[in-house]
């Protein structure tokens, strides 16, 4: 396994907060029920900002973080199931905004375990490049696959961008496990997005419009909650690390019920699961590299501590990285 460190790691979201109040001026809906049901306070929702804006202001943080020159970066993936457009990817534009011409650039969409495995992609490039250097980026706009007449479904997301500056530099941190499952037959259950039909040639508008956020909550919920700890117990294992060592489990924030819920069910502390889905909302494969750059930027993880980061959703998909920061 490659020595993968993280050198930097950083985080940019829209300037517009929206609180549960100003939802409840536009819709049916009150601060208390977002909050019981999502453990969610504010959004951050993008007015000027573009995906590939905010990803590449978390660039710029990374490059001057570590002292990095562009022109000596390797790769720079995005995750993300909102890019600004098909082509380019996000990951192409950052690359030209960056100026950072040696880079090869790319998108990975797997949903809100986005970040999971665009990392596991940047260790397998880094592991046959010694000294390589790369960017790995979790960035959204999803509050333009809502529809905000869904009083349900427009509660639950922001928009964001957060990632790490990672170097195969031979230092003791390094990934040591990931593990990744992809359930396509309950891909069903989360969808967004559905492209519509431009051709003369087809039968015109598809019989479904998926343009939104459309998901079957509970199939989603047992999901998640049946997958998630079984997905970071096959990661620890296969590191050869007690969950008992593991400083954090940063998981993916899509419901803080769903996070405690996992937290329970491995009959560990909740304290080491950190929540801040109450400041950010989902923020899909944004939500766990925001997550551990506030870690990072608190100093609340040291060198050499292990940290769990595990996503889950559409696809659908769930994995779990372990890493040795």
């Amino acid at each position: 396994m490659a020595s993968y460190a993280i050198k930097a790691a950083a985080l940019a979201v829209p300037d517009r907060v929206v609180t549960n109040q100003d939802l409840a001026q536009i819709m049916d809906t009150s601060d208390a029920w977002i909050r019981r049901r999502t453990g969610i306070k504010q959004r951050h929702i993008a007015t000027q900002e573009t995906n590939a804006s905010l990803c590449l202001q978390v660039a710029r943080q990374l490059v001057s973080q570590s002292e990095v020159a562009v022109d000596e970066l390797d790769y720079i993936i995005v995750a993300t199931m909102s890019p600004d457009y098909l082509t380019p990817a996000v990951a192409a534009e950052v690359q030209g905004g960056l100026g950072a011409t040696n880079a090869v650039a790319f998108d990975v969409n797997a949903a809100c375990s986005g970040f999971v495995y665009a990392t596991q992609v940047m260790n397998s490039l880094l592991a046959k490049l010694p000294g390589g250097t790369g960017i790995v980026i979790g960035g959204e706009r999803l509050s333009k696959l809502v529809d905000w007449s869904d009083r349900t479904m427009a509660v639950l997301f922001g928009d964001g961008a957060a990632g790490v500056l990672v170097k195969n530099d031979g230092s003791p941190s390094q990934v040591l496990a990931t593990d990744l499952r992809t359930v396509g037959r309950l891909g069903s259950a989360l969808t967004a997005g559905q492209l519509a039909e431009q051709t003369p040639f087809g039968a015109g508008k598809p019989a479904t419009d998926h343009r939104y956020f459309a998901m079957d909550g509970h199939e989603v919920y047992n999901f998640a909650t049946r997958q998630s700890p079984a997905s970071i117990q096959r990661a620890a294992d296969q590191a050869g690390v007690e969950l008992s060592a593991i400083k954090y489990f940063v998981m993916h924030q899509a419901n803080a019920r769903i996070v405690k819920r996992v937290a329970k069910q491995l009959d560990l502390p909740l304290e080491r699961f950190p929540i801040n889905i109450t400041e950010y909302g989902n923020t899909a494969a944004a939500s766990e590299p925001l997550l551990l750059a506030e870690l990072i930027a608190q100093h609340k993880l040291q060198r050499g501590d292990y940290v769990a980061l595990t996503g889950f959703g559409g696809g659908l998909t769930v994995g779990t990285v372990i890493i040795r920061y």
